[in-house]
């Protein structure tokens, strides 16, 4: 009987086959399958797993106190947590090196010292880079307990031994089970660790989150069943302008729409209050903006803030269109350019097309249609738009101007902005805006671009 033998693991999704494939039948993932030394269980031998309460009770009897969620001490992490940090759940933080996972971690941990036992586990730095960390930010330290072992069963028995309330393992990559025959950062290593210290922190009312480490394709490395696993998933983002964007892609326990916005200086990730004056650039007094500019105003969860969208229209060099957008979909922009074409008569079929959104920012709204209509017209006729005047709005295939929702919210953003028009298809009065109802793409350039004031 041989005492090892040897299986392939898919790194994106935890498939197993007995030899190697160049594709995986389950998650269709090329070159994934990672090679992995698997040792023969013995008989009468039983591995000591963590397992939550399996005793049968009824529902309405399950203990549930609103102090089960609490701040973090951080007022836009609480927003994309859903109103605070949750005990027992498990939470998984991925994104790009460098960017802040440990330093928001850390000054979580700091905050939360205050009102319960916190644990920081660290596998990738020793406790004296960690205690320099927290001294540069100026945060306490007294409460926050460190472990620098990454065995699964000496973290799992210190868990127990300690209780703490807040645990932050960083990161998942660098847990291993000696139960496991294969390397730390192995799709079945952490697939084995997060499923087990997620179970152990359920089993004792702690909230734990995992840092986790992302590819050259921005998602979290590791089988995608991790993500099944834990309760909450947050991403962090990089703008160009610097800012931190920490979204969620899932969330048990609140909306996943919600975003937090964060700058990084020497004291660490601090909140941004204002979204808009990141996004939106100076107007300067004289009214004129450079042709290609045009706004609009943006929701996420519960933030709604006015963003700048920026179009270059030029000759194309090969005679025949090409499409340059990372900040928005290729597709949404190439859908624009056919609206114009067929109902305003704008050729761009022979043009270049460059879109940007000022700051960095992602957008994924329909909303957004009708001001990027506005940009590509006005950089292709280099007719500019004025700096009073803004728009929302879903653009149809017949070229209408749709409504979107929440439109008083977006008209109330943009007033306080500084704007004095809104072109959208919806009629809103006694806001301190003027609301220019246009019913199609047509009406509307008549209104963005008329001479009158």
């Amino acid at each position: 009987m041989k005492e090892s033998s040897v299986r392939y693991v898919c790194r994106e999704c935890g498939h197993v086959e007995n030899k190697w494939n160049g594709r995986c039948p389950e998650c269709g993932s090329w070159n994934s399958f990672e090679e992995e030394k698997v040792a023969p269980v013995q008989k009468g031998r039983t591995e000591a797993q963590p397992v939550m309460d399996t005793n049968v009770q009824k529902l309405s009897a399950v203990p549930f106190e609103k102090t089960m969620r609490v701040s973090s001490g951080i007022e836009e992490l609480d927003r994309v947590l859903g109103g605070g940090v949750m005990r027992p759940s498990s939470v998984l933080v991925g994104g790009e090196p460098g960017i802040g996972k440990s330093t928001i971690m850390i000054q979580m941990l700091s905050a939360l010292s205050d009102i319960g036992s916190v644990l920081y586990v660290s596998g990738e730095e020793s406790p004296s880079q960690v205690r320099m960390r927290a001294e540069r930010l100026g945060l306490k330290s007294e409460g926050i307990s460190i472990f620098c072992d990454t065995r699964l069963e000496a973290l799992s028995e210190t868990i127990e031994k300690l209780s703490p309330g807040y645990i932050v393992i960083d990161s998942l990559q660098t847990l291993y089970s000696t139960s496991v025959a294969s390397m730390a950062g192995s799709p079945n290593q952490i697939k084995t660790c997060c499923m087990e210290l997620s179970l152990l922190a359920k089993k004792t009312g702690a909230a734990v989150f995992f840092i986790g480490h992302v590819t050259k394709d921005g998602v979290i490395a590791g089988p995608k069943i991790v993500e099944h696993i834990v309760d909450t998933v947050l991403y962090f983002e990089s703008a160009e302008t610097g800012m931190r964007l920490l979204r969620a892609s899932k969330n048990r326990f609140g909306s996943v729409d919600e975003i937090g916005l964060f700058t990084m200086d020497s004291d660490g990730l601090h909140g941004v209050k204002d979204p808009s004056s990141i996004f939106l650039s100076s107007r300067g007094e004289s009214g004129i903006l450079p042709a290609g500019i045009a706004f609009t105003s943006v929701v996420e969860g519960s933030r709604t803030f006015a963003v700048e969208i920026q179009a270059l229209v030029v000759p194309a060099r090969s005679g025949f269109q090409r499409i340059y957008s990372d900040r928005i979909d290729n597709a949404r922009v190439s859908r624009v350019a056919a609206i114009l074409q067929k109902h305003a008569g704008l050729n761009l079929s022979d043009q270049d097309i460059y879109v940007n959104v000022a700051g960095g920012m992602k957008l994924s709204e329909v909303s957004i249609e009708l001001a990027l209509a506005l940009a590509l017209y006005s950089s292709k006729e280099d007719i500019p738009l004025k700096s009073s005047v803004s728009a929302f709005g879903e653009l149809s295939l017949a070229g209408e101007v749709r409504p979107v929702s929440f439109a008083e919210r977006r008209m109330k953003n943009l007033a306080d902005m500084g704007f004095s028009n809104v072109l959208s298809a919806d009629s809103k009065r006694g806001l301190p805006i003027k609301a220019t109802q246009v019913k199609n793409i047509k009406a509307a350039l008549i209104a963005a671009f008329s001479t009158k004031s």
